[in-house]
C-alpha cells in the first residue's frame, strides 16, 4: 500500500493536518494521497483526559471515530499500532490486529510514502524514579478511562469505610496535575450531593512539584492563584518537593511520607523510546529534532507536536496544544506545495497566544499574550473558563466544520442537563 503523505499519529496537530489536507484534495483525491495511521479507534482532545479521568467527561460521549472524521474530511484512516520506520526506505511497519482471543484480525502490514509526518505525540517521564509503576499516567484515552473506574471504586470504597476518607497525591504540579486536582474535587462534590450524610467521606488531594512553584511555564501571577485556589478548597501543594521513591500506598519527599490511596503522574514528558531507532536525530527526551520548516534529519520527513524538538529562539516550542494547531495548519501549506511541485520557502514561526487553566465547571486562570497593544493581559473566572472552553470548541471546528461543532456543543449540553455531569458507571 502507498501514499503521498501518511500522517503516524491521530492527536490533536496529526488529525488536524490530515483534515486540513483532505478537506483541501477533495473528495477524488484525499482518501488515495493521504493515510492517517493510528492506535486507536476514536479520538480525544488530549487537555480534556483530566476530565475523562475525574468522570466529570464521558469518553464514549466525547469520543470521535478516526473512520467517520476520514469520510466527512476526506482522507484514509489506518488502525494499528507503529512498530518501526524505515526512514531511508520511505516506509511504516504496523502490528498485526488480533482480537479477544489473540486470532489474527489483520496480519502485519507495511505502507510505503512519500511524505510522511511523524505526530506520536509524547508519554511520562519518570525520571528514573523507583517505584513509578505504582502511579497512574493519563497518557491517552484508555487510561482516563482505567482511572476513573478505579476512582469511582475508591470512592465506594471509602463511603462505605470506617475511615471515611480518600488520599490521593498527584505527582506534578504543571496543567494537568492542577487541572485534575480541581476536576477530582467537583467529582468528590457531586459524588456527596447524591451520598447520605452517613456516607460522606473526606478527599485529601496533595499535589507534589519539585519545583519553587506549580504551573512553572505560566506567569507567576497565575502561579500564586491557582495555588491559592486550590488550597482554599483544601488542597495541600508542597513545592519544592522532588519525590525520591513511591511506594505501594504513599510517596517519599525526602524525610518525609506522603500517604496516598492512588497516585497519578504527571509530571514531565518524554517521547517515545522506540523513536530512536527509526533513523531519525533525536534529542535525550526522544523528540525527533526538526529544522525551520518541521523536516527531520532526513528529508520529505517531517515531525510536529509533543514529539518534535522545534527550535523557538534560545528554547523550544513548548509542548501544547496550541503548538499542533499552529504546526497543522503549515505543514497543510508547505505539503501541498509540495504535492503540486511548487516552491515553498516560508518557514515556521511559533506565536505564544498565552496559556489559560481549568480550576472546576465555572472557574479558570489565564494570561492573554501580548498580541493586542504589546501587554499580557490576566483573565480569572467565568470568563477565563469560556475561553478555555472555546480552545476545546475550536479544535473540534477545525476537524468538523463550524456548522458539525454547533450541533455537537448543543447536543452534549442537553445530554449533560438528562444525565448529569458525573459519569457514575
Amino acid at each position: 500500500m502507498h501514499h503521498e503523505i501518511v500522517i503516524m499519529g491521530g492527536g490533536a496537530g496529526g488529525l488536524e493536518l490530515a483534515a486540513r489536507l483532505g478537506r483541501r484534495l477533495g473528495s477524488r483525491y484525499g482518501p488515495e494521497k493521504i493515510l492517517l495511521i493510528d492506535r486507536a479507534l476514536t479520538h480525544i482532545w488530549k487537555p480534556t483526559l483530566h476530565e475523562v479521568a475525574a468522570g466529570t467527561l464521558d469518553a464514549h460521549q466525547e469520543g470521535l471515530s478516526y473512520v467517520i472524521l476520514a469520510r466527512r474530511n476526506h482522507f484514509s484512516f489506518s488502525f494499528g499500532d507503529i512498530v518501526d520506520v524505515d526512514a531511508n526506505g520511505r516506509s511504516v511497519s504496523l502490528a498485526g490486529i488480533v482480537d479477544d482471543a489473540g486470532a489474527t484480525i489483520v496480519p502485519p502490514r507495511r505502507v510505503s510514502f512519500t511524505c510522511a509526518v511523524l505526530a506520536t505525540g509524547s508519554g511520562s517521564n519518570f525520571f528514573g524514579t523507583p517505584g513509578a509503576a505504582h502511579a497512574r499516567v493519563l497518557e491517552k484515552a484508555s487510561d482516563a478511562e482505567r482511572f476513573q473506574r478505579e476512582l469511582l471504586e475508591a470512592f465506594t470504597r471509602s463511603a462505605f469505610s470506617t475511615r471515611r476518607q480518600l488520599a490521593i497525591a498527584i505527582v506534578g504540579g504543571g496543567a494537568t496535575g492542577v487541572e485534575l486536582a480541581a476536576e477530582l474535587l467537583e467529582a468528590h462534590q457531586l459524588v456527596q450531593q447524591a451520598l447520605a450524610p452517613a456516607q460522606h467521606f473526606r478527599l485529601d488531594i496533595t499535589v507534589v512539584e519539585a519545583g519553587p512553584r506549580i504551573l512553572a511555564g505560566l506567569p507567576e501571577r497565575i502561579s500564586a492563584r491557582a495555588q491559592a485556589a486550590l488550597e482554599a478548597r483544601g488542597v495541600q501543594v508542597r513545592v519544592d518537593s522532588p519525590v525520591s521513591a513511591l511506594l505501594a500506598d504513599r510517596l517519599i519527599v525526602g524525610d518525609t511520607e506522603i500517604r496516598a490511596d492512588i497516585m497519578v503522574w504527571a509530571a514531565g514528558i518524554k517521547a517515545a523510546d522506540v523513536n530512536a531507532g527509526f533513523g531519525l536525530e533525536t534529542n535525550r527526551a526522544n523528540q525527533f529534532i526538526v529544522n525551520a520548516q518541521l523536516e527531520t534529519s532526513v528529508a520529505n520527513i517531517f515531525a510536529l507536536g509533543d514529539c518534535a524538538a522545534c527550535a523557538w529562539g534560545d528554547r523550544q516550542v513548548p509542548a501544547r496544544a496550541q503548538a499542533a494547531h499552529q504546526q497543522a495548519g503549515y505543514l497543510a501549506d508547505l505539503l501541498l506545495a509540495r504535492l503540486r511541485g511548487r516552491p515553498f520557502a516560508r518557514t515556521f514561526t511559533y506565536r505564544d497566544f498565552g496559556s489559560l487553566v481549568s480550576l472546576g465547571e465555572k472557574n479558570g486562570l489565564g494570561s492573554l499574550m501580548g498580541v493586542l497593544g504589546g501587554r499580557n493581559f490576566f483573565v480569572e473566572g467565568l470568563l477565563a473558563k469560556g475561553m478555555y472552553m472555546a480552545l476545546h470548541l475550536g479544535h473540534h471546528r477545525a476537524i468538523l466544520g463550524t456548522a458539525n461543532t454547533l450541533v455537537l456543543a448543543l447536543a452534549r449540553l442537553l445530554k449533560r442537563r438528562v444525565s448529569g455531569r458525573l459519569k457514575l458507571h
